[in-house]
């Protein structure tokens, strides 16, 4: 018989403990400034004994509410530099890492009319470009990690593409319908652990809710605003899907259980040179969130009607992303980007926005903020095995609800979304 000792931390309950003489550990988190990376920077600040020191890169400071722990520093860094430029910051800066958090992303513009994700190649060159200099910036540097942790996502089994095989294990092979940049970045990873002798994670978390000041591909934000103007103007929470996406069961992944997640994978000896698909580990549907955003904001949640009018779009593959089968079918009678462009919701905002003295005072870049939730919220069945993780003694818990909630009463400390009535 074993024994493992875990932690509660407000919400997030069953997390891990480390050994006292783990402790005086560097860092470095790339993307600083993204959910993620703020969110890892969260964490890490927690364990100041653990984490004495802390390595933000990117290429502005993080919007950090309070300004950056104190055993943290930010070092102005653009990853489509050469190596050898970024290599010369990183030692002029005196950077060292015992371990190293990656979450550097652009998101490139989409095709004309098409979706967030649709120039495929364009994403793959950018983004394998950021990673790739990184590497070669260590090696020029002289800096050689203990662990080198990639985080990815559910891209990683197409579900963007299609309905993909349920549960999705991190053995699954890869899907090659389409150039995904996951797969040159981890190919790329693996070689130079290889070649220095460093370790490697990859962590695969699917839709990602968190509180940071900038609202890209962040479902929370549209979604916080939704309900207030609909509230506002006595309107039912109506869901844009049919009602197979009402039901949909669809893992989610809050940013800071993402992060207790990869800190646990990178101080694991067991951990090593595995990749790990990451969840809250609770049951979800789109149905039961709408009930409790109607809860919350005082008016009522209204279920797909079967009779409604509705758009529909295949998914572009047969066979799709699983191997078999037809394509996936979406209905939706309405997107959230449409609604956030109506004159009364325009108005709505600007009078909330007024008298709550918020950051934003009129909606803006619709298309890019509400149809990323869109996209998230109109899905197929996305199932993320946590198997692996579980059976290597992770045994990390939040109730995606009580997350959301936390969520949505972050926004609201910054001032960008009103207070949650109820």
């Amino acid at each position: 018989m074993s024994l493992q000792t875990v932690q509660n931390r407000g919400i997030y309950r069953g997390l891990p403990t480390f050994p006292d003489h783990v402790k005086g550990l560097t860092a470095i988190i790339t993307g600083a400034n993204g959910i993620s990376g703020q969110h890892m920077l969260r964490v890490l600040g927690q364990s100041p004994e653990r984490w004495t020191k802390i390595y933000c890169l990117s290429r502005r400071p993080p919007m950090v509410p309070g300004g950056l722990p104190g055993n943290a520093e930010h070092v102005s860094l653009d990853f489509l530099k050469s190596p050898e430029e970024i290599a010369q910051t990183l030692k002029s800066k005196g950077v060292k890492a015992d371990h190293i958090f990656f979450y550097s992303y652009i998101q490139v513009d989409p095709k004309p009319g098409q979706g967030l994700w649709s120039d495929a190649e364009e994403m793959t060159r950018v983004n394998v470009e950021l990673l790739t200099n990184f590497l070669e910036s260590l090696t020029l540097a002289s800096i050689k990690p203990k662990r080198f942790m990639l985080q990815t996502g559910a891209k990683q089994y197409a579900i963007h593409l299609g309905p993909a095989e349920v549960p999705s294990f991190e053995s699954d092979p890869r899907v090659t319908l389409e150039s995904n940049f996951y797969y040159p970045q981890e190919d790329a990873l693996f070689e130079w652990c290889r070649k220095q002798g460093v370790h490697w994670n990859v962590v695969r978390p699917s839709h990602i809710w968190g509180a940071v000041p900038d609202a890209a591909m962040n479902i929370g934000y549209p979604l916080a605003i939704y309900a207030a103007v609909q509230a506002k103007l006595g309107r039912k929470l109506e869901f844009p899907g049919d009602m197979v996406a009402w039901q949909n069961p669809v893992v989610q992944s809050n940013a800071m259980m993402n992060s207790y997640i990869e800190e646990w994978a990178v101080l694991t000896d067991a951990a090593a040179d595995e990749a790990f698909n990451a969840h809250d580990g609770a049951e979800f549907s789109f149905s039961r969130l709408w009930a409790k955003m109607a809860e919350w904001y005082g008016t009522e949640a209204k279920h797909p009607d079967d009779n409604a009018k509705y758009m529909e779009m295949k998914s572009p593959y047969s066979p799709p992303p699983r191997g078999y089968g037809e394509p996936g079918l979406t209905r939706v009678s309405f997107t959230l980007a449409q609604w956030a462009k109506q004159p009364e919701v325009l108005q709505a905002w600007k009078e909330i926005a007024k008298e709550h003295d918020l950051m934003d005072k009129e909606l803006h870049d619709q298309d890019r903020i509400f149809g990323f939730a869109d996209g998230v919220s109109m899905r197929h069945p996305l199932l993320l095995s946590s198997a692996k993780l579980r059976k290597l003694g992770f045994l990390g818990y939040v109730d995606t609800i009580d997350s959301v909630r936390e969520v949505f009463e972050h926004f609201a400390k910054f001032k960008m979304i009103p207070p949650i009535p109820n």
